[in-house]
């Protein structure tokens, strides 16, 4: 098959990257069958950055039948997973490989999905129905790279634009929007101005979509610590995927704690708490990405503060009972957008503590993570990422709030210790169980936990060491 853009081809090398050997058979029974067939998108463009790639994608000529049936005949299990859209996978040694035929889309009258497709003749033609110049290429081991649309210079650029007209690629399918956002905080890169533009201008154009993937994609940003870039940078598509976030733009806190309105004081949080993430404060991995639950609970923390905003005789701003207010809302935002109900509960319970007095006390701190234990949760986990989230609140705020950084460090040393030393915090963790009572001649009922209670409370107090016998002994045993 004869390409009439030769000079877009260049060498077969992408920085020492080889394609699966599973990719490579499965390119070459197709092209076996006069077929032809390219790597796509994401693999390639990892490739030239230099990174690791997983899921391969490879197009190819021929209808999704054919494609199959050659498949087929040579060995390789297929799997019809996206016939409508010109799709199906090949499975080879447990490894899936999408394999898609070369298509032009038709109109997206739901701004989302193609009404409906026809299979074209040409890779260029299916390049050019593609998002992002950085996923439009296409690599062959013998080919070499085919860049129509300079997406090699756009890498080293290191900038997001969209193929052909911004606008048009965003009218097509909304939803491209949040994953040109996804990909520059992903990437870390800058976004052409042009797409930038058209970002902003066909923001409204979000409402389209299922609130569910909007849901997913706006994760997709949080989790690569770069949420705060977001909110900046992007604000009017950020405010329509989230459009409480709107309120607080330019909302002046009148409050000498707060530099920032709420919005870039948001924004700065999200940025100090995905920089946490990055060096790891709690001893994990570093190049695990930031916790979904501490990035949802910096975006929403403050979402209430519009709503419960008084000023006093001074002058002087305040939020009275915005976490509580805050908490509520933000479950009702995370329910629109279809997030988990697991994510739900430890982002609310976040965003309610997260202005709670704390002190580098003993029973102060076990009083916080009885809290969280009766919320069902993993105390450890949370209590870590509440002070996570404290801490970037303080960095977020004026610069005369920075001392409590070192008093939040403190505590989160002390709640170690006490997770160490086996402190109680909760039932489940009181060296003291229902049956040990029942044993000893308390009949079953509804006082065995008022009993555990009572155990616990003083247990937290220093009131009685927690150990069984001592337990038992306070108890009257």
């Amino acid at each position: 098959m004869q390409h009439s853009t030769d000079t877009s081809f260049t060498g077969s090398d992408l920085n020492g990257s080889v394609p699966s050997a599973a990719a490579l058979s499965v390119l070459r029974a197709l092209e076996a069958a006069d077929l032809e067939a390219w790597i796509v998108g994401g693999w390639v463009r990892d490739a030239l950055m230099g990174a690791p790639g997983h899921d391969i994608d490879v197009c190819c000529s021929g209808t999704w039948e054919r494609n199959a049936a050659v498949l087929r005949a040579a060995g390789i299990a297929v799997v019809e997973s996206g016939i409508k859209f010109g799709g199906i996978t090949a499975v080879v040694d447990g490894e899936r490989i999408e394999v898609t035929s070369y298509r032009f889309d038709g109109f997206y009258t739901d701004g989302r999905h193609p009404e409906s497709v026809k299979l074209a003749q040409r890779v260029e033609d299916d390049l050019a129905r593609r998002d992002f110049t950085v996923n439009a290429m296409a690599w062959h081991p013998e080919r070499g790279l085919l860049d129509l649309y300079d997406g090699r210079g756009d890498l080293e650029r290191r900038q997001i634009c969209a193929v052909g007209e911004p606008r048009r690629r965003f009218e097509e399918d909304a939803l491209r929007m949040l994953r040109a956002v996804r990909f520059a905080c992903r990437l870390d890169f800058s976004m052409d101005p042009s797409t930038a533009q058209a970002l902003a201008e066909c923001a409204s154009l979000l409402d389209q979509v299922a609130r569910e993937r909007v849901g997913i994609e706006l994760e997709g940003i949080l989790v690569t610590g770069h949420g705060g870039d977001a909110l900046l940078r992007y604000p009017e598509l950020m405010c329509a995927a989230i459009p409480e976030l709107a309120d607080m733009r330019g909302f002046d806190q009148r409050t000498p704690y707060h530099a920032f309105d709420v919005y870039e004081h948001t924004a700065r949080v999200l940025t100090v708490a995905g920089e946490l993430s990055r060096f790891r404060i709690d001893g994990g991995d570093p190049d695990a990405p930031p916790s979904p639950s501490l990035m949802w609970a910096a975006l929403l923390h403050d979402i209430a503060k519009p709503d419960t905003f008084t000023v006093d005789e001074h002058g002087r701003g305040h939020f009275y009972g915005h976490p509580q207010e805050g908490a509520g809302k933000a479950r009702g935002i995370m329910r629109r957008l279809s997030c988990g109900n697991d994510l739900m509960r430890d982002v609310t319970l976040l965003i309610q503590y997260h202005d709670q007095p704390l002190r580098p006390e003993r029973v102060d701190l076990l009083r916080m993570m009885q809290r969280f234990a009766a919320g069902g949760v993993d105390v450890p986990r949370l209590m870590g990422e509440l002070f996570d989230l404290k801490r970037a609140d303080t960095l977020g705020k004026a610069q005369r709030c920075f001392y409590y950084v070192d008093e939040i460090e403190r505590m989160r040393e002390m709640v170690r210790e006490l997770i160490a030393n086996h402190e109680v915090y909760s039932i489940k963790t009181l060296d003291l169980a229902g049956a040990d009572l029942i044993t000893a001649g308390m009949a079953p009922g509804p006082h065995i936990g008022a009993a555990l209670n009572r155990a616990l409370e003083a247990a937290i107090t220093g009131a009685v060491p927690n150990e069984r016998p001592a337990l038992m002994a306070y108890l009257g045993f």
